[in-house]
């Protein structure tokens, strides 16, 4: 990825989620919209999205917060090569991390990490970000996601 390359002082962030439609996107563009200072993508572990748009309601989500330039944004899937690329592979969930363990093999280097165990809010440090395609829920997932967000760039600036 030349992109990548051209970023060699930036962390480079990978956000990860099932379809890479509605949680990895936001977190994606929540993150680009609170710092300057990481190289920051979204995949997917499935292949059902790839291609696709961000799905409407978390598109909704971004745009409600002032969150604009990610129409361009397709949907991807992991690959083996992502964990050598990246310094941080983010999951949402932990069937999250299963898809990825399965792509990219074992995590040696200790990248992988749930968003949540970055939040700051101890009522959430840890959990889940629940998938808002089955919840519904898209302004708990986008609330839980920046939190996420500001506990990650947080960590970034103490490590």
């Amino acid at each position: 990825m030349n992109n990548i390359a051209s970023k060699e002082n930036m962390k480079k962030i990978l956000f990860i989620c099932h379809g890479n439609i509605c949680r990895s996107p936001m977190a994606e563009f929540i993150l680009k919209s609170k710092t300057k200072d990481c190289y920051v993508e979204s995949a997917a572990t499935s292949t059902e999205e790839i291609g696709s748009h961000i799905y409407p309601k978390a598109c909704e989500q971004l745009v409600k917060h002032g969150i604009k330039n990610f129409e361009n944004k397709r949907a991807r899937q992991v690959k083996k090569s992502d964990y050598e690329e990246f310094d941080f592979l983010i999951i949402m969930d932990e069937e999250n991390r299963y898809g990825l363990i399965k792509i990219v093999g074992e995590d040696k280097e200790n990248k992988i990490h749930k968003l949540l165990d970055f939040s700051c809010d101890e009522k959430i440090k840890g959990q889940d970000v629940l998938d808002p395609w089955y919840t519904r829920d898209f302004d708990k997932a986008y609330e839980d996601i920046e939190k996420g967000c500001i506990g990650l760039i947080k960590y970034l600036k103490n490590n």
